[in-house]
């Protein structure tokens, strides 16, 4: 049963539960990654709580006071007295905590262990063997029909570090049963988890902090219900220098041990941030041969910084975008003005920042949002029926001398991304401005429609969707009466299909 303090993770719940009470005999791995304050050790002290399982949270120290620190819990867990236990190796230790070989105690060991913060852990020589003792274990209980169900879950923040344990040739290759990965909540759940009502609230507060539930406990439960709660949010928290999520962006990027010098990375990732959506782009922005970008862009997508999207119709064109945005605020809003705003002048300094809000936060961040309503919300008879793959594209009008960016794009369902002859379900526009959209976009997108059915995609049937963040004109509602129209304002997007 789901734990009552438990928010919105009851799918999580149920796979882990499903893991740890299968009856399945013998030793069993899990893994569960995410960024910091997702919620990962708050799911899993419960889970061992539930289970009286072992959960041990591993710490930055060194290797020998860690191997007694999880010594000390494997007695407490099996009920004996503290000290009691002492092990000289990784092996030694999880084989006692579990019951297996010659340190198993009397009562057969912890039916399960987990191991939070595993990459604190592997960062020594004498850490880094337990993806090898947990790949023995598994494959010696295998051998033994009646060995007893033993689970062992290992987590952690870093997210190259914990994807990199079932690559290639690594010990846990094919021995992890279980490999989930805690997200954000999406944009809709983050409103209810804030209880904030109004979606023009609701959007900024999401544009700003993301779906990121551990967030909330830093902004003191804050519930903003109008524009100027949330401008004193903002001022009191994000944009003051004494509060932790001023410095939030370079706390995460120090999660990955393989940052090091971080210039390059924060360089590449307030280009991104600024509009430069491609490796040719962010090394002009950041003077850089593009030849020296593979590598550092490789860390910040493994890591979880970058997302990295293809175009949904043009091969080898790759879209760049940050993954969190509370990333974006600081690289936009907080790093030019970081004077200002150390001074305390953040009421001048948040006013000469709200054209790069409104321009280069909420817009991109609307456009994703209504990708993200398309691929979750948006029901059949919307989308004129079922979808695959949503994204966006760009179309080149030869006449016009002019490339058209297409902000949503949804393939009909079971068609492939960069098929060559695609197959479109529907077409969208999403602007964020305080401009009421109007006949106009509406004539765009059917040029754009045209275009594309010109250069042999299937799309003369395509849904033609326009999302306004400022709603929609008279005579554009007016035509939205065609069956291949819909507008879509930010109230649809919290509460419609």
């Amino acid at each position: 049963m789901c734990p009552s303090d438990l928010f919105d993770r009851s799918r999580e719940w149920d796979d882990l539960e499903r893991f740890v009470t299968s009856p399945t005999p013998g030793v069993r791995v899990g893994i569960l990654s995410g960024r910091s304050r997702q919620g990962k050790s708050f799911l899993l002290r419960r889970l061992a709580r539930a289970h009286r399982g072992l959960y041990q949270m591993a710490l930055e120290e060194e290797p020998a006071p860690a191997l007694q620190r999880f010594a000390d819990g494997v007695a407490t867990a099996l009920g004996l007295p503290a000290g009691r236990l002492r092990f000289t190796d990784w092996d030694q230790a999880l084989r006692a905590a579990i019951g297996m070989g010659a340190t198993r105690p009397p009562d057969g060991g912890v039916g399960l262990v987990v191991i939070d913060e595993l990459p604190y852990l592997l960062r020594h020589p004498l850490g880094r063997t337990i993806p090898s003792v947990l790949q023995a274990l598994v494959d010696e209980s295998r051998d033994d029909p009646a060995a007893p169900p033993r689970r062992v879950i290992v987590c952690g923040s870093a997210i190259s570090v914990m994807s990199e344990l079932l690559s290639g040739t690594k010990p846990l290759r094919g021995r992890a049963d279980l490999d989930m990965m805690l997200r954000p909540f999406d944009y809709r759940m983050t409103a209810d988890y804030y209880g904030v009502g109004d979606p023009q609230i609701a959007f900024r507060l999401h544009a700003v902090f993301g779906g990121t539930p551990g967030y909330r406990d830093l902004l003191g439960q804050a519930s903003p219900a109008s524009l100027a709660d949330f401008d004193e949010l903002l001022a009191v928290t994000a944009l003051n220098p004494s509060h932790a999520l001023f410095g939030e962006a370079g706390y995460l990027l120090r999660e990955d041990p393989r940052i090091t010098d971080r210039a390059i990375y924060h360089s590449i990732l307030a280009a991104i941030a600024a509009g430069a959506t491609t490796p040719r782009k962010v090394a002009a922005a950041i003077g850089r041969d593009e030849r020296s970008l593979p590598h550092p862009l490789d860390v910040l997508t493994t890591a979880g910084f970058v997302v990295r999207a293809d175009d949904l119709l043009l091969q080898r064109r790759p879209v760049l975008r940050l993954a969190d945005p509370i990333q974006r605020f600081h690289e936009l809003i907080t790093v030019p003005r970081l004077a200002a705003f150390e001074d305390r002048r953040t009421h001048d300094a948040w006013v000469d920042a709200q054209s790069t809000f409104h321009s280069q936060i909420l817009g991109p961040h609307f456009e994703e949002l209504a990708r993200e309503w398309v691929r979750r919300y948006a029901d059949t008879t919307t989308t004129g029926g079922p979808i695959g793959e949503v994204g966006s594209t760009v179309v080149n009008d030869p006449g016009g001398r002019a490339r058209h960016q297409l902000d949503v794009a949804a393939l009909a369902a079971g068609q492939r991304r960069q098929a060559k002859t695609p197959s479109l379900r529907l077409l969208g526009e999403a602007k964020s401005s305080q401009r009421v959209r109007g006949l106009a976009d509406l004539t765009r997108l059917d040029r754009i429609r045209a275009l594309l059915v010109a250069r042999g995609v299937d799309a003369a049937d395509a849904r033609l969707l326009l999302f306004g963040r400022s709603g929609f004109d008279a005579d554009l509602r007016t035509a939205a009466a065609r069956p291949d129209v819909e507008l879509v304002d930010l109230d649809r997007l919290w509460h419609g299909t």
